[in-house]
């Protein structure tokens, strides 16, 4: 996977057997090239990391950090499994049609498994910050996991995030997307955490479904509405988050391209 162009970085390869998933994990590491790595070092953990290189994701933070323009960041792209749909829901609650049901497992996978995993083996024994992101329901699953480890989190990064996930089929005549929406839910319900901040992209052309029929697709209405509930929970919507809506950006790897470097400039500029 190293590539002899990358300067700024160096790429290894990993697989992790979780003994909560029962499956082996691949994990890419996209580590500084700089000395003394065990001190001072953000981490930023990826779901569907598969997609990374199509980006390409190591040309992209080679550049940036190379450059200066964002400080060295140890980034970590997990694999997704052929069960993606259950592992990457929600935690704490399921869809309307079972779905999730080992989202659970995999925030004991990250948690007691993987970071154990990454301070071991790069013998980095505390991270300056972690942080966490993920495209389309690997965003939900990102947000889910930094919203409710808030100890260990500080950014989280969701693009064209499946925030629709709910636990009522909207064709029952008593679908309110107010109240069964999980993630808007959990926002509503959780507390405010002061330090965390979040980042959401969707395009225009991410679908073009409009359940509620008032001219705007879904998943920018989830999206508006998400950021909604964390204003109120007290969140600046000027400082703590950021929304980045791409004309004509769809739900794929090219737009999300576009995108993560204007997360990474947010949330690890050198300026920060």
């Amino acid at each position: 996977m190293a590539l002899e162009n990358l300067t700024a970085i160096i790429t290894e390869n990993h697989s992790i057997y979780s003994e909560y998933l029962k499956r082996d994990v691949k994990v890419d590491c996209y580590i500084p090239a700089i000395p003394g790595l065990s001190f001072n070092i953000s981490l930023l953990l990826i779901n569907d990391g598969q997609d990374l290189p199509k980006m390409p994701f190591d040309e992209m933070l080679d550049g940036l950090i190379g450059t200066g323009t964002i400080e060295p960041i140890f980034c970590v792209g997990l694999h997704c499994s052929v069960d993606r749909k259950n592992e990457y829901g929600t935690a704490k609650v399921l869809d309307y049609k079972g779905r999730g049901a080992k989202a659970l497992q995999y925030h004991f996978f990250v948690m007691q498994e993987l970071l154990p995993f990454l301070r071991k083996t790069y013998h980095i024994y505390s991270f300056k910050d972690k942080s966490f992101a993920g495209f389309s329901l690997g965003g939900l699953s990102a947000l889910d996991i930094v919203w409710n480890h808030p100890e260990e989190f500080v950014f989280a990064g969701i693009f064209s995030g499946s925030l629709w996930w709910r636990d009522k089929d909207q064709e029952e005549e008593d679908f309110d997307e107010d109240t069964d929406r999980i993630m808007h839910r959990q926002v509503r319900e959780g507390d405010y955490r002061p330090w965390l901040k979040f980042f959401f992209e969707v395009g225009t052309l991410d679908e073009t479904g409009d359940r509620n029929n008032n001219g705007v697709i879904d998943s920018i209405d989830d999206t508006l509405g998400l950021i909604e509930e964390l204003t109120q929970k007290g969140y600046d919507p000027q400082t703590d988050i950021k929304y980045l809506e791409l004309q004509d950006g769809h739900h794929d790897v090219p737009t999300w391209a576009k995108a993560f470097p204007v997360f990474l400039q947010w949330a690890f500029s050198i300026t920060n």
